[in-house]
């Protein structure tokens, strides 16, 4: 994953390249929270999801550098007063702290637009049926029926807007549309690129939505039991705003235990690969011990 990281940025800092004009200030704050840092967990995924099928390295790279263009964009919106209203992320000031409220909003904006542009590029697939597949994909997982949705079912949630609150059922559909549907995409845009089997296309699909359920749930157990340190951003924000999480309605115990039984689940999705997906299957195991 640090080695991916590191390449992922690399490829990063070429697309979002520097700019001495008017304009330049909006491209330092999309670098300064590009080029953060981080996990990288969904250009991991799309990057060994993509080398399943002898997709060119290059490719992938730069497919995986547009999802963390909208993933990055998703985290300066989410940190603003108007929403999470944040200090901290990847462990230094948010972009509206670092900046202002008005350059990160546009900065968030400049990310989003900028991916589906790298992603309509030849450099990320030379035919241009797959591209278009992979904007259809990423448009879609991005929208308003996928994290943007979510996002605003956790905000109606949090200020008592509609039904009165989440159970384990709606609080498992919020999150598999704010959180799942990226990781679904940089699971899927492997095969995606590789013009794959349907089978082989629902099976990566199947793993990354458990995946992605099994990450959010361990990240609401970090958000209870890391430090700033551990997280990069601030931690207890949940309990402290009167959240529903998967902690406060499962438990501590209960809801490691579901993320242990997802994590299961998605590397069962794997077989069918062999040991060729077994840095897939590290990754399923990993997200889920995170806080040991």
């Amino acid at each position: 994953m640090a080695e991916t990281s590191e390449a992922v940025s690399a490829r990063l800092s070429e697309l979002l390249s520097e700019a001495d004009a008017p304009e330049g200030r909006v491209i330092e704050a999309m670098r300064y929270s590009a080029l953060a840092g981080g996990k990288r967990l969904r250009p991991f995924l799309v990057v060994r999801s993509a080398a399943l099928f002898n997709v060119s390295p290059s490719a992938a790279l730069t497919v995986a550098a547009a999802l963390e263009m909208v993933h990055t964009y998703s985290l300066v919106h989410d940190d603003l007063p108007a929403m999470d209203n944040d200090d901290l992320r990847r462990g230094r000031p948010t972009c509206h702290k670092q900046f202002d409220e008005a350059t990160a909003i546009l900065a968030g904006d400049g990310l989003l637009t900028r991916a589906f542009e790298v992603l309509s590029d030849p450099a990320s697939h030379a035919d241009p049926a797959v591209r278009c597949e992979l904007v259809r994909e990423l448009a879609a997982a991005a929208g308003a029926r996928g994290m943007v949705g979510g996002q605003m079912v956790d905000l109606m949630a949090e200020r008592g807007i509609g039904d009165p609150g989440l159970d384990v059922a709606s609080i498992t559909r919020m999150h598999q549309m704010k959180t799942g549907r990226l990781i679904i995409f940089a699971g899927i845009a492997g095969p995606i690129m590789g013009k794959a089997s349907s089978r082989m296309r629902a099976c990566l699909h199947a793993y990354a939505r458990d995946l992605g359920l099994a990450f959010q749930i361990a990240d609401d157990v970090l958000d209870e039991t890391g430090s700033a340190q551990d997280l990069g951003k601030t931690p207890g924000k949940d309990a402290a705003s009167g959240k529903t999480t998967f902690v406060t309605l499962l438990g501590l115990e209960g809801a490691r235990e579901r993320a242990r039984l997802l994590s299961d689940q998605a590397v069962a999705h794997l077989d069918v690969f062999g040991r060729e997906a077994d840095l897939l299957r590290a990754v399923a195991r990993f997200v889920v011990e995170r806080d040991k």
